[in-house]
């Protein structure tokens, strides 16, 4: 359950307003993670898609808001958290296309059903348990630090709910790539690997991984992203997909 401290809850526009969230004033906040892992999701017009660790629904309603006719099941398991993302699939119309679900990707509900989805979408906590310092604020620790499930745990949950040939993709840090393509090993290959890239010679902290359920093709590292400019601005490509829907381009001619 969400601390009670965090009771205050702000109304705010994502994905050039075209989203409109529910979220807590406090705690772990949509960013632009959420968006661009949305973005790589290639999902088409009547496929089953699966997030896990939903939050408020922020990359489960750009999916679907950019894929008119797909079906997004999220499971998120924080109660406060699953109905604030079940009230913005209603307010923003997606509510047909959206399930939300409270519960644990250790333990889903019945109809979370393994080898089911086409896709399985995922931003995992990033910090191992024991690294680094947690957030003194019970929401940003959650959503940060891993507790008694750890990135395998996440992997092993998205590869069995994934239908054979099923694609799973998830956002991490670089530096901890290795335990994620260690985690995927013999259970989704085919990996794909897209950096975001903070500008351009910086080298990149966040990594978008791309695998498929039974595939033991060879890894592909793709050219990536570059977020920003000189300063604050945003690339042309990096607006295209923060504000204007656009999805991540894997065949390497994002522009």
């Amino acid at each position: 359950m969400t601390d009670p401290s965090e009771g205050e809850i702000t109304d705010d526009a994502i994905l050039g307003g075209r989203l409109q969230l529910l979220q807590p004033a406090a705690g772990h906040r949509a960013g632009i993670d959420a968006v661009l892992l949305a973005a790589a999701v290639a999902a088409r017009s009547g496929e089953l898609t699966l997030e896990g660790g939903a939050g408020v629904g922020t990359a489960g309603l750009c999916l679907a808001r950019r894929t008119p006719g797909v079906s997004v099941d999220m499971l998120e398991i924080d109660p406060v958290l699953a109905d604030l993302a079940r009230q913005n699939a209603q307010r923003n119309s997606l509510a047909d296309a959206v399930e939300v679900y409270c519960g644990s990707i250790a333990a889903p509900p019945y109809r979370i059903t393994a080898n089911s989805y086409h896709h399985v979408f995922m931003n995992p906590p990033f910090q191992e348990v024991g690294a680094g310092s947690p957030s003194p604020h019970p929401g940003k620790a959650s959503a940060y630090q891993e507790s008694a499930l750890g990135l395998r745990d996440w992997i092993r949950f998205a590869t069995a709910m994934a239908r054979p040939g099923g694609c799973i993709t998830l956002i991490h840090r670089a530096d901890r790539l290795d335990d994620v393509l260690a985690a995927l090993k013999g259970r989704a290959g085919g990996c794909e690997l897209f950096s975001l890239w903070p500008g351009n010679g910086k080298p990149t902290k966040r990594v978008i991984v791309r695998a498929y359920k039974g595939n033991d093709g060879p890894l592909v590292l793709l050219p990536g992203l570059v977020l920003h400019e000189s300063g604050a601005k945003y690339t042309q490509a990096a607006e295209q997909v923060l504000r204007h829907a656009g999805a991540l381009d894997f065949t390497g001619n994002q522009k």
